[in-house]
């Protein structure tokens, strides 16, 4: 019975923390296209939200809430510094390429996530794709091309060179996680904790290196004004500082958690598809317009990643044991693509 109740414990753990990350990402990705609309400073406004993220951790740990407590290493964050580097990258470029695309064209700019996570993972992890993922990535890519360049509504070449970023150097982020387990012995809740503080950390002085000081200044000090039936700029970024931070907190905890008991390309798929709903409620919210070719773009990314999904799950099913003949022909087994993804061999003699 306790066997048992092992796997349905970790499908509690990966369709609850999927559906925690499917609210909550969906909800992110509105809450910050209504701030950056109406501020200049994008990165503040990303410190802002680490620094919340790492303050409810504190608040939590005072409490004693979580299960674990938490610390703060020195030793522990150089180990963690190629992850952090990464995470502040790769949300600093997220966020301009929201600032400069629309909500419902979010999804295209950064459609090239899966193609770059399956080539990080071979890359790093020597995880061969089959061809049947190489044909699943080209659908993607195709999807991403026809969003871009056949659309023929005008799009921001900075908001896509920020978004073909973005997806690289999520691609990166999510390979170096799991080896990042490793530093914190395994545990999530203390990355999670890590990734937030010293991500605030790090951002302070390059939002200041790249001149949104004035910006601040004049987003906090001056006058607030504000059209009829609609906040003031100041009362927007509080407000949507306060909820992209709490949501963030919830999403650093449930996509760790996912991460953990996923391969790293699994969890950029269910990324892809929360993009698909994001882009969605850009039309409602935002009046986002959808073209023909938009919607195509959008419906051939998601295509390719459901495509992705199903070759996936066939090339995870337990294959057939060898039959005597083809021992004695000097066969071997093959070893599972899921083993290699997770981790399950020594990296520190990898080069990397």
């Amino acid at each position: 019975m306790k066997q048992d109740d092992k796997p349905a414990s970790k499908m509690l753990v990966v369709y609850g923390g999927g559906a925690v990350l499917l609210v909550c990402s969906v909800a992110m990705v509105m809450a910050n296209k209504w701030v950056l609309n109406s501020t200049t400073t994008p990165l503040f406004f990303l410190w802002v939200q680490l620094a919340i993220a790492a303050m409810l951790f504190m608040i939590c740990n005072i409490l004693r809430i979580l299960p674990d407590r938490l610390t703060f290493d020195l030793q522990t964050s150089k180990g963690l510094f190629p992850m952090i580097a990464l995470n502040v990258l790769g949300l600093s470029f997220s966020n301009y390429t929201l600032k400069y695309v629309d909500a419902s064209f979010y999804q295209v700019a950064r459609g090239l996530v899966l193609p770059f996570t399956v080539a990080t993972s071979f890359i790093f992890l020597h995880a061969r794709p089959s061809l049947k993922i190489l044909f699943a990535c080209l659908i993607v890519t195709l999807g991403f091309f026809i969003g871009v360049f056949l659309d023929g509504t005008p799009v921001s070449v900075a908001g896509v060179l920020f978004g073909v970023a973005s997806s690289a150097i999520t691609a990166m982020h999510s390979v170096v996680i799991k080896q990042s387990l490793k530093v914190v012995n395994g545990s999530a809740l203390a990355l999670s904790w890590y990734m937030n503080s010293l991500s605030a950390i790090l951002l302070a002085p390059i939002l200041i290196l790249a001149g949104e000081g004035p910006d601040v200044l004049k987003l906090m000090f001056s006058a607030p004004i504000a059209e009829v039936g609609r906040m003031s700029p100041l009362r927007t970024f509080v407000w949507g500082s306060l909820i992209t931070g709490v949501l963030g907190f919830l999403m650093s905890i449930a996509s760790l958690l996912s991460i953990k008991v996923t391969s790293p390309i699994t969890h950029m798929v269910s990324s892809a598809v929360r993009g698909v709903a994001a882009s969605l409620l850009g039309l409602w919210l935002f009046h986002d317009i959808i073209t023909t070719g938009r919607a195509s773009s959008i419906a051939i990314i998601l295509a390719g990643s459901a495509l992705y999904t199903w070759f996936k799950h066939q090339e995870s099913a337990p294959s057939k044991p060898p039959s005597a003949t083809a021992s004695r022909r000097g066969s071997y087994e093959r070893v599972p693509m899921d083993d290699i993804e997770k981790g399950e061999y020594d990296m520190a003699s990898k080069p990397r």
